[in-house]
């Protein structure tokens, strides 16, 4: 058998068995988008009904997805699409992108072109006021081709809030739409994505908020570039993301500050999380690094979706084993979800080292050993003071009383040491004062703490000198000539 046979026929049995096995949406984020940003009753809006880990929807158990996106925008009604052999739509904020199969116009936009991003070198703006300057922008309302990409054929697309990356099929990368420094009108060539760093047919590109990313150079190394967190300095050009390096990307998207991979057997996601949208739990909301979601690990995943506040992840079902099984299932009441979020953050599961886990475990044997035990064995394994205070009592029951003067030992008491002139002085405390009145000390003059008491013999202090005060010697009175 040939070997392009041979590879059909394992895809092919590859399709079936994700056929026969079924893939699954999960969902992680908020559910109330009515009152995101808002204050409601019970705190923030966007706090109440967060599904803060990947969580089945049941209106959707038993279907199988295979593709998912997201993006934001007011809801507006259906219409029909005005483009002919369709390959492919994409949306951004404002503007939406089409891949056709028709030779010259494989790549189509409509929208408002205020920013440059549908690529046909104007933003159409103009001044709705005479008197004053009041600029606005004129939507384009039918889908034009790009005339600069005319010649060549585009394969894959993202659209960001107000930009657009494509991707044609030698492998170039080009970006049109709001930049930093100037708005691109039209494509723009990235210059590092040439020669052996070009894009494959199984190279994934994403576009956020505000960044851009792709993989490159046959190796599956991710590449970002743009505004990539809420704090510090914005990746001007394409850098790698090293804590990536090595896993085999099948698929990625960006929200607004929060990017989520599907790699090997693992999701990892990564930025600023308000809602719950990187699956974390509980426990963690945010995280600068890459970082695996623990409660899909394992688990084949096939497409991935970011928007504003949430985050959509489809997985296979077939080889997962009964893990699936164990995620939480919503059933559409947000206010019964917000209560039971409030109770797992503010009352979470205590973790015991492994002493409190040996104490805890020595205390329970000895309430139960406790609870076994008679009264009697209980009286008998009595504490060793309580033994000790029961037998003071009787020495003091069984003694007789002892005479005025002398103690239970035989010894004289305090009082009539004292009265025998005998000192019972032992240290500097209180108790170390004697009966005895100490001998009064001679007082002179001096900066003491007022005057001597009467009757104890002092002499008299010496008669101040006129014009002098008792403090050094110097004059009292008045300031100035002294008076006549």
């Amino acid at each position: 058998m040939p070997a392009s046979a041979a590879a059909g026929v394992a895809a092919e049995g590859e399709e079936n068995a994700a056929e026969a096995g079924g893939r699954e949406l999960l969902y992680c984020g908020t559910t109330r988008f009515d009152i995101m940003g808002r204050k409601v009753k019970g705190g923030m809006g966007g706090s109440r009904g967060n599904l803060v880990s990947p969580t089945r929807l049941r209106p959707l158990m038993g279907v199988d997805i295979r593709f998912v996106a997201s993006g934001c925008g007011t809801e507006v009604s259906p219409a029909p699409c005005l483009v002919t052999e369709a390959t492919n739509a994409v949306c951004g904020a404002d503007f939406t992108v089409w891949l056709s199969s028709v030779e010259g116009s494989s790549i189509l936009t409509a929208g408002l072109p205020q920013y440059g991003q549908l690529g046909h070198g104007s933003d159409n703006e103009y001044n709705t006021k005479v008197s004053s300057v009041k600029l606005s922008y004129d939507p384009q309302p039918r889908p034009w081709a790009v005339a600069t990409l005319s010649g060549k054929t585009v394969v894959k697309v993202a659209c960001g809030t107000n930009h657009t990356v494509a991707v044609d099929s030698s492998g170039f990368v080009y970006t049109l739409g709001h930049n930093e420094q100037k708005d691109e009108w039209q494509p723009r060539l990235v210059q590092i994505f040439q020669k052996n760093n070009i894009l494959g047919p199984n190279d994934i590109i994403s576009a956020g908020s505000a960044s851009s990313a792709c993989t490159a150079g046959g190796c599956g190394q991710l590449y970002m570039w743009g505004k990539l967190k809420n704090s510090g300095d914005e990746w001007m050009y394409p850098k790698p993301v090293t804590d990536l390096s090595g896993w085999n990307i099948r698929c990625m998207a960006s929200g607004s500050m929060h990017h989520t991979v599907g790699a090997d057997d693992s999701c990892i996601s990564w930025g600023h999380s308000e809602y719950g949208e990187l699956g974390y739990g509980p426990t963690q909301k945010s995280s600068v690094n890459p970082k695996k979601v623990d409660i899909l690990e394992g688990m084949h995943v096939t497409s991935v979706g970011c928007g504003v506040g949430m985050s959509l992840i489809v997985v296979d079902r077939a080889n997962v084993g009964n893990k699936i099984d164990q995620l939480d299932t919503f059933d559409g009441d947000s206010d019964a979800l917000f209560q039971e979020n409030m109770k797992s953050l503010y009352f979470p599961p205590r973790c015991y080292s492994k002493e409190e886990q040996d104490t805890n475990t020595s205390q329970q044997h000895a309430r139960h050993e406790t609870a076994a035990e008679t009264p009697e064995q209980a009286a008998k394994k009595a504490t060793p003071t309580a033994n000790s205070r029961s037998n003071k009592r009787k020495t003091t029951v069984d003694q007789p009383k002892p005479e005025d003067g002398m103690d239970g030992s035989g010894e004289e008491t305090k009082e009539v040491q004292r009265s025998h002139g005998t000192s019972t002085r032992r240290g500097r405390g209180r108790g170390a004062k004697t009966a005895a009145t100490p001998e009064a000390k001679p007082s002179g003059r001096g900066r003491g703490r007022g005057r001597p008491k009467k009757g104890t013999g002092s002499p008299d202090p010496a008669p101040l000198e006129a014009g002098s005060s008792g403090r050094g010697g110097k004059k009292s009175g008045k300031r100035g000539r002294p008076r006549k």
